[in-house]
């Protein structure tokens, strides 16, 4: 995989609001009963951090068997050597810093503390002047820190209308009939989790990895108790200016969506409520360094971190209800990468700042299948980010209808069992994460790529304005059909026909599910295909890319604008999806490129699957 690489790290946050307290009530299909409403709760994020992230040549994670034998041993865990000690403590004395390595985390990198805080911006100087002034040194970045951020709301839910509501559910209880998510382990990269009468038994064993005593609030690092201490802090105690913020009990709320208890005569439904929700905790008081939250994608995925025992079942999906601006960091995506690469499906939220999703992270990193969040009206939520990056949309709650989940009444420190109404593209992410689960129980040997695409190829068309938001509303239904092979169109193989290296020559595909067979006949050869897509239709293009080969996939309307691309690596499938939202037949032309391998009749053999 391409991954997108910047010296300069998003900070992540949260992507979620806390609006509403809804009481402990019964709860039946979705209904649950009213209590009072709390104030509701922001937090702005204070841009500093005290660590940088420093990666050398030649240090790379233990992913093998024989690393993982040899972890404990392993060079990774050594200390500088003299000459980077050095250039190390000189880049410090330029700013005024004593720098102190701190620890080595899953991708090989170093966790490098500065001595004080200061801006991210001063520490992307500090992690380019020891790049500079190193050439060992592979890439170096700011550790940047994550924060809950949450979206007001002032009105109170009173049903789970994301659930069944035929304009903007999810359609689940036609998917309920097909499955229920038994055997999938949905890992929840969060604040970890409190006990609920209404997750009982729903949690397997997790891990805190959170690093710095301060923000665990929990007297302590990692360690394997991933519940949630709480998040409270006072005014001022994250930053200048900062306000106080009671606890959110954000990972209990995320996990409740996916997993909590169904049928069992109180509280609520989740949507994939035959599933296990692995606890990882990441964020605390403050919110969470990028660091700690790569190893734990790491370890959630199955892979090998120093000091932490595997975990003894990988969780085949992650859902990181966060976010935050800036590119993709090579942290971040160097532990997303790992994850994909042993058959982890990777959940994010597009985030909540009403802006295109590509200034957020990790909603703008590759692999991921990066979330929209939609009203109960079926359009684009006041806060949702948008843009090409999105892939598909769910519920995330808006003015008038926020979404219902597991919470805890504590205000500080843990109390007792609550419901609580949130928005946010955190309230969005898990219910395609729990979608996804449903998809994986009925097929197993889905990649993750074979689950993004069949998501956008069985997402419906928007009943209301979306624009940005992606191939559509997941459909759990649809979804589940789509794992089966019970939605793919069966249509007829053609040859491409040459030239089509331009919009005006591009070949036309008039049946769904035509599979063409094509051939990038030079490494600057470009193919181009064209489709009347029809209102409300959504176009998935699947490209097959002979074994050896890395091609890519992009989709443009007919003024050229590129509306969705797919850069996945050699010998992988690429997968592009955009809906037509508007009333009448639009043109979409999709183009396979080279980017490296074989060319020719020969060696440049691709498919491309059009369907919609």
């Amino acid at each position: 995989m391409k991954s997108q690489q910047s010296m300069y790290p998003a900070m992540l946050k949260l992507c979620a609001a806390a609006v509403l307290g809804l009481g402990a009530g019964m709860a039946s299909a979705g209904v649950a009963s009213t209590a009072a409403v709390p104030a509701a709760q922001g937090m702005k994020v204070a841009d500093e951090t005290d660590r940088i992230i420093v990666k050398y040549k030649g240090e790379d994670g233990a992913v093998s068997v024989k690393g993982r034998m040899q972890a404990a041993s392993s060079s990774l865990a050594a200390p500088l050597n003299t000459a980077r000690k050095n250039l190390l403590d000189q880049s410090g004395r330029q700013f005024g810093m004593l720098m102190k390595e701190s620890h080595t985390i899953a991708t090989g990198a170093r966790v490098v503390k500065l001595g004080r805080k200061v801006s991210v911006a001063e520490a992307a100087k500090v992690a380019a002047d020891l790049a500079a002034r190193d050439p060992s040194v592979e890439y170096a970045e700011p550790d940047r820190l994550m924060h809950p951020l949450f979206t007001p709301n002032d009105t109170r839910y009173t049903e789970q209308w994301d659930l069944f509501e035929s304009t903007g559910g999810m359609r689940l209880p036609a998917a309920w009939d097909k499955s229920t998510g038994a055997g999938i382990r949905v890992a929840v990269i969060d604040t970890g989790y409190r006990p609920h009468a209404d997750l009982s038994g729903q949690f397997v064993a997790g891990y805190d990895f959170i690093s710095d005593t301060a923000i665990a609030n929990d007297g302590n690092g990692r360690d394997s108790d991933a519940s949630d201490p709480g998040d409270y802090v006072a005014a001022g105690e994250c930053g200048t200016g900062e306000p106080a913020s009671n606890s959110s009990w954000h990972g209990t709320h995320v996990a409740g969506t996916i997993a909590a208890l169904t049928n069992n005569g109180m509280g609520v439904a989740g949507v994939a409520y035959g599933a296990k929700i692995v606890p990882v905790r990441v964020l605390g008081k403050c919110g969470g360094y990028t660091s700690d939250i790569a190893d734990a994608i790491v370890w959630a995925s199955g892979g090998t971190v120093s000091g932490v025992p595997n975990i003894s079942a990988r969780a085949q999906v992650i859902n990181m209800s966060l976010g935050g601006g800036g590119t993709c960091g090579t942290t971040t995506q160097n532990a997303i990468n790992g994850a994909r690469s042993r058959g982890t499906v990777v959940v994010v939220a597009a985030g909540n700042e009403a802006q295109n999703a590509s200034n957020s992270n990790p909603a703008n990193c590759s692999g991921v299948i990066t979330v929209a969040a939609t009203n109960r009206n079926g359009g684009r939520a006041s806060y949702s980010n948008y843009g090409t990056v999105v892939d598909v949309a769910a519920p995330g709650g808006d003015s008038g209808a926020a979404i219902l989940s597991t919470l805890n009444a504590g205000t500080s420190g843990p109390g007792a069992d609550s419901y609580a109404g949130y928005m946010g593209t955190s309230m969005a992410t898990p219910h395609v994460a729990g979608v996804v689960a449903l998809m994986l129980a009925k097929n197993a040997s889905l990649t993750p790529d074979d689950v993004e695409a069949r998501l956008k190829s069985s997402a419906r068309a928007f009943p209301a304005s979306c624009s940005g938001c992606g191939a559509g509303i997941v459909d759990a239904s649809a979804a589940v059909d789509a794992a089966t092979g019970g939605t793919t169109s069966t249509g007829p193989t053609v040859a491409e026909a040459e030239s089509n290296n331009t919009l005006s020559t591009a070949n036309g595909v008039t049946t769904s599910g035509t599979t063409v067979n094509g051939a990038i006949g030079s490494n600057s050869d470009t193919d181009y295909f064209v489709v009347q897509l029809p209102a409300g239709k959504t176009l998935t293009a699947t490209m097959t890319p002979n074994a050896s080969s890395d091609y890519d996939v992009y989709i443009y309307n007919s003024a050229g604008t590129q509306l969705a691309k797919s850069e996945n690596g050699t010998g992988a499938v690429d997968s592009a999806s955009s809906a037509n939202t508007g009333s009448s037949t639009a043109a979409r032309y999709v183009r396979v490129v080279y980017y490296s391998g074989g060319t020719g009749s020969t060696n440049g053999k691709y498919t491309l699957k059009l369907s919609w």
